[in-house]
């Protein structure tokens, strides 16, 4: 195995549309290019939205792409003992708490309005509280969170998009939720802390991902930090968004992978257009594969999606 791994890391929460192709893409050029091995990890520890088959329909949407992988993992949430494991590691050092403010709570604690939910800022009601065993018996069968304590000096890493950065966690996001405890007593862990055990455990050493991601970068080496984890390099790639500047959604039009391959997309029209959108213009996707791709010469701004994109991909232009 190379000593540079990155991985494929897609949710069964929905269907591929092309902003997700982009990054997968994207990645497994740079692997491609710089020799690095590639798994692909399905992680799925977003439940409720969970797709039936949308696992296999994530393989064969990346296979149809032309992106490969040296081997696969076991799906997340099959490792739920090992990120238990984690867990207690950092509640034996004191770095996770309980916590009984409701999402309401937090939001109405806030000193400023805030566009979305992920804005939030936890204002640190409960950061004096610890975690037993019996923490739930005294909740009136409610379910209760498990904050990460995080860091009083800024986290600082090197993106390879982005550049450096630095980021006040406690000014930024407060003390963030790693798992929960259900009213039944049972502990589930996040996505946070489970995606760092992962990574350490799969030997990964660079997280190539979209710049929706940054802010959790910071909690992620936050938790590398304290649990004494190997740390990953990080690129972050700018988000392809529609004319109003907003990620892809509906209202842009149909920008899923199945759709855009019936109506004509081929997998050498997208890597076309991929490479387009990081200014390298390419006549084949054999001439794209045949570049190296510098990360740190990747344009930062958005990509915008436009109708004249859709007609050309689909190949009516």
């Amino acid at each position: 195995m190379s000593s540079l791994v990155t991985r494929l890391a897609p949710s069964p929460t929905g269907a591929m549309h092309l902003g997700n192709a982009r990054t997968f893409m994207l990645t497994a050029w740079w692997a491609y290019s710089d020799g690095a091995t590639s798994l692909l990890r399905i992680e799925d520890l977003d439940h409720p939205r969970k797709k039936p088959h949308s696992i296999e329909s994530i393989r064969e949407d990346l296979q149809w792409m032309g992106v490969n992988w040296d081997f696969e993992t076991p799906i997340q949430s099959t490792r739920h003992a090992s990120h238990l494991r984690a867990l207690e590691a950092l509640r034996s050092k004191g770095d996770v708490y309980v916590c009984k403010c409701t999402r309401q709570d937090v939001i109405d604690a806030q000193s400023a309005p805030h566009e979305s939910l992920l804005d939030l800022v936890y204002p640190g009601t409960c950061r004096a509280a610890t975690w037993d065993p019996r923490s739930h018996e005294s909740n009136e069968g409610k379910a209760l969170a498990l904050r990460f304590r995080v860091p009083a000096t800024p986290v600082s890493f090197d993106d390879r998009v982005f550049g450096p950065q630095t980021v006040d966690l406690a000014r930024q996001s407060g003390d963030f939720v790693v798992g929960r405890i259900r009213a039944d007593g049972e502990v589930e862990v996040g996505y946070q802390l489970a995606v760092v055990t992962d990574d350490a455990e799969d030997g990964v050493t660079h997280v190539l991902r979209g710049a929706d991601l940054l802010l959790s970068a910071a909690r992620q080496r936050a938790i590398q930090t304290a649990l004494d984890l190997p740390t990953v390099t990080y690129a972050h790639f700018p988000l392809v968004v529609g004319t109003d500047g907003r990620r892809l959604a509906k209202r842009h039009g149909d920008t899923r992978l199945a759709s855009l391959r019936d109506d004509g997309m081929t997998a050498e029209r997208l890597w076309r257009w991929v490479a387009s959108t990081i200014s390298m213009p390419a006549a084949t996707q054999a001439e794209v594969l045949s570049r190296q791709l510098n990360l740190s010469n990747i344009p930062r701004d958005p990509v915008v999606l436009t109708g004249r994109d859709l007609a050309w991909l689909c190949g009516r232009e």
